[in-house]
């Protein structure tokens, strides 16, 4: 018999800051805000309140997940720099689950392509499709990649979405900025997600981290780096000063 796991996840990766446990398949908590408070200001706070409610003992965590990205390049360091202070601190090991991922899993089960959309400026998208078969031999889905995580004009990805002729859900913070592209060019059934499924959820992060544990994915506190798909704006100016 499979022993008890408990995983404490964060998301910083875009306008919305989670955290969540998951114990054995229960959501025991999550507290998610999405507001203008930056992410430095909320999510040690956040933590040390859902530790309060649930009374957690942060050292019967097995693993510590967290949206490793692509997204927001501040909000990405803030949740490293907390995932890792606690790795450390805990000698605990982390999980990185991607941010478009996380987004998938959202639809776990659903027989549509799900296409997460992150406003990454400048007409372009981070992004990735995504799909669940069931699993032979096992109870439950499995989550597939079609499309591994980048940044693209929005619309190559609609391009691609049209070519695979399949029914898509659309989630994440792009779908204000780009809803009306996606009308115009799409040419296959679609949908956007509603108001509870249409953001980062550290209980997403938590439930598909929970699967990366059983698969041995895991890394070392001082391992880990955010993946950031490309360079900050400030990086690409440096660069371009210097050539």
């Amino acid at each position: 018999m499979r022993g008890s796991m408990k995983i404490l996840a964060l998301d910083s990766s875009g306008l919305v800051a989670s955290a969540a446990v998951v114990q054995d398949g229960v959501l025991i908590a999550e507290y998610t805000v999405n507001y203008k408070i930056t992410h430095s200001q909320t999510l040690l706070p956040m933590l040390q309140e859902l530790k309060r409610m649930v009374e957690l003992d942060l050292d019967t965590v097995d693993a510590i997940a967290l949206a490793a990205g692509p997204g927001s390049f501040t909000g990405l360091r803030i949740g490293s720099a907390t995932a890792k202070g606690l790795g450390l601190a805990l000698h605990k090991p982390l999980i990185e689950v991607s941010t478009l991922a996380g987004l998938a899993y959202h639809f776990w089960g659903s027989e549509k392509r799900i296409c997460p959309i992150m406003d990454a400026r400048r007409s372009q998208v981070y992004t990735g499709i995504y799909t669940f078969e069931r699993q032979e031999g096992k109870s439950g889905f499995g989550m597939h990649t079609l499309r591994e995580p980048c940044a693209i004009d929005i619309r190559e990805i609609l391009k691609e979405l049209n070519e695979q002729g399949q029914e898509v859900i659309f989630v994440g913070d792009g779908i204000p900025v780009f809803q009306a592209v996606i009308e115009e060019n799409l040419r296959v059934p679609f949908a956007f997600a509603p108001a509870h499924l249409n953001r980062q959820r550290a209980a997403a992060v938590a439930a598909l981290a929970a699967v990366y544990y059983e698969e041995g994915r895991l890394v070392s506190a001082k391992e880990h780096k955010p993946e950031y798909l490309r360079l900050s704006q400030a990086e690409r100016e440096r660069l371009s000063h210097e050539v």
